[in-house]
């Protein structure tokens, strides 16, 4: 009977001790780094589509992941990326966006003009963000530009005073160029816009486009080939399909010592003279910038406007400028703003 007795109240003082040893650990509040731990702990997913390898594009995705990281979205910790890409292949593209349409991702980034028009027309409703696209608006990508509306905004990679800038520097520069042939592939976008944008800017000066038209990378070592003998010096605009066989171009150039300018700093450090440009690795640190304000702060695509390149810049390839026969003046030099880097030695 005094077993029964004590019973309950030797359960109550457990019970009671119990609970006094909750309240005790829930007073002292959270251990060290717990109240970082909270924010670190949410883990965040995004995909990337890429249309091709090439050195601007996949500098692009490096400074987009490096933007994330300095945001705290650290690849391996806190961020799964998903990686596809398309290797110029157009049915490939549409599959990678149909894929990326059904899965389950904070966040989209597509870098060139065919994976951001194959990723919008397929995702509805996660984020999306693009990169190296030229012309959104016309590539029927986004809207406007100042409201872009939606799920989708991001960041151009041209600004319409680099190409003129360019054009002017040939025309004073370099007189002795009446004539500059492009190798283009007309199935991109982008391409035919800025080409359109550089023949009007060298017509300007009296200057004629010449162009040689290819449909895949095979054919642009044959294009280049084509013109070599017709014009006085060779340039190519934001073309996927021709960057991606840039060397073979490089390669004709100095051959046959004709000026080649770029549009992109990433081809100048490979071996084209000039261009008027910025790095593609800041420009995709921009928009990494953008995915770490959606991701973490709540902002929506629709409130962003898409950016632009304001800081150009002259790019000059001594090296280059060697191999093509190019004489480089003190004044070529003189209209480089940021002469320790953009001229290459």
């Amino acid at each position: 009977m005094l077993k029964k007795k004590w019973l309950p109240l030797v359960l109550t003082l457990s019970l009671a001790a119990l609970a006094g040893c909750g309240q005790t650990d829930s007073a002292s509040g959270p251990k060290e780094g717990d109240t970082a731990g909270s924010a670190e702990t949410k883990t965040y997913k995004i995909a990337v589509s890429q249309i091709v390898e090439h050195p601007s594009l996949d500098a692009t995705r490096e400074g987009f992941v490096a933007a994330l990281k300095d945001a705290g979205i650290v690849e391996g910790e806190n961020l799964t990326l998903d990686y596809n890409n398309a290797q110029g292949d157009s049915t490939n593209n549409l599959s990678i966006a149909q894929k990326l349409a059904g899965a389950n991702n904070d966040l989209v980034l597509a870098i060139a003009t065919p994976s951001a028009q194959a990723v919008v027309s397929q995702v509805k409703e996660t984020p999306v963000l693009f990169a190296a696209v030229t012309d959104p608006v016309s590539a029927k990508i986004v809207s406007s530009m100042e409201q872009p509306g939606g799920n989708v905004t991001g960041a151009s990679d041209t600004n319409p005073e680099a190409i003129k800038q360019l054009a002017d520097f040939i025309a004073e520069e370099l007189p002795d160029v009446k004539t500059v042939g492009l190798v283009l592939n007309e199935g991109e976008p982008n391409a035919v816009v800025m080409a359109d944008r550089a023949e009007q800017e060298l017509a300007a000066h009296g200057i004629k486009l010449v162009k040689a038209a290819v449909t895949n990378t095979s054919e642009v070592q044959q294009g280049a080939q084509s013109l070599a003998g017709q014009v006085d010096a060779l340039y190519i605009t934001l073309d996927n399909t021709v960057v991606s066989a840039v060397d073979t171009i490089i390669k004709i150039a100095n051959d046959n010592k004709l000026p080649f300018f770029s549009s992109d700093r990433d081809t100048v450090e490979k071996g084209a003279f000039a261009t008027v440009g910025f790095k593609y690795y800041d420009h995709g640190y921009q928009v990494g910038e953008m995915a770490a304000d959606i991701l973490k702060n709540g902002k929506k695509p629709a409130d962003l406007p898409v950016a632009m390149q304001e800081k150009l810049d002259l790019i000059l390839n001594l090296k280059a400028a060697e191999a093509q026969g190019i004489e480089v003046t003190d004044g070529m030099k003189g209209k480089v703003q940021d002469q320790e880097n953009n001229i290459i030695q």
